[in-house]
């Protein structure tokens, strides 16, 4: 409790941005999983893209966002410190979804007229804050200016490619549905055929079997090639080694 940590709660921003998603959520959790800045919370309509920048005393999330993707939308929340400027906090949320949807720009797309919207609004807030009273504030805050000219030139670059995007979301679009019909030929392995192709891979490696090399190899779930040998132990096809 605040009472007993001393501890103020920050105050929460929200944003929401419309967007597309062109490639899959499974694709996005991948894609950023190894960066591990990063958590990643993958639900049955969204996928949540978490970044905790500092935790309290009692080691609760206490300065951090959160992206949430959604198939038509993105949603955004993030923790203001009371003595933080709200201006300067949404900017470095901004700029940090930039970085995000720039790793991704072929799985997801935001509407672009919303995000800049939003991208030009927050730095015009900024900009009008600062006076002339503030030069010591420019001087220490340059990189701020940087950081607004890299956003200008990302917008560009956004709009130029907006119509390549489209084009490779339809490519997508087919090369998912071919993935899918071949994921599921692969899935339809009877038992019969899938004990004689174990059979096959372990003669040839030595009577030995790893389960996620040869799941790999023949792009079968790791669960459907234990099921398997445990079927051919039961049937006495093959022994378990101690």
């Amino acid at each position: 409790m605040p009472e007993e940590t001393g501890v103020i709660e920050p105050k929460v921003g929200t944003m929401r941005i419309g967007g597309t998603l062109l490639g899959s959520f499974y694709a996005i959790s991948s894609r950023l999983s190894s960066l591990q800045i990063f958590s990643i919370k993958e639900e049955s309509d969204s996928l949540s893209i978490i970044r905790v920048e500092s935790r309290d005393i009692q080691k609760k999330p206490f300065l951090f966002f959160i992206i949430k993707f959604f198939k038509d939308h993105m949603e955004i929340e993030y923790t203001i410190p009371m003595d933080a400027s709200e201006k300067l906090r949404k900017l470095f949320v901004i700029k940090n979804v930039f970085s995000v949807l720039s790793l991704i720009s072929d799985l997801y797309t935001p509407n672009l007229t919303e995000f800049f919207q939003y991208s030009d609004s927050t730095i015009d807030d900024v900009l009008n804050s600062l006076s002339q009273s503030y030069s010591t504030l420019f001087n220490n805050y340059d990189s701020l200016f940087n950081e607004y000219r890299e956003l200008k030139r990302l917008n560009i670059e956004l709009t130029s490619s907006n119509k390549n995007l489209t084009v490779q979301a339809t490519q997508l679009s087919d090369e998912n549905k071919e993935l899918k019909e071949r994921l599921k030929s692969l899935e339809t392995y009877s038992d019969e055929s899938l004990m004689v192709m174990v059979q096959e891979w372990i003669e040839s490696h030595n009577n030995t079997i790893d389960v996620n090399e040869f799941s790999d190899t023949y792009k079968i779930i790791p669960p459907r090639v234990e099921q398997i040998l445990n079927k051919m132990v039961s049937l006495g096809y093959i022994e378990v080694k101690g």
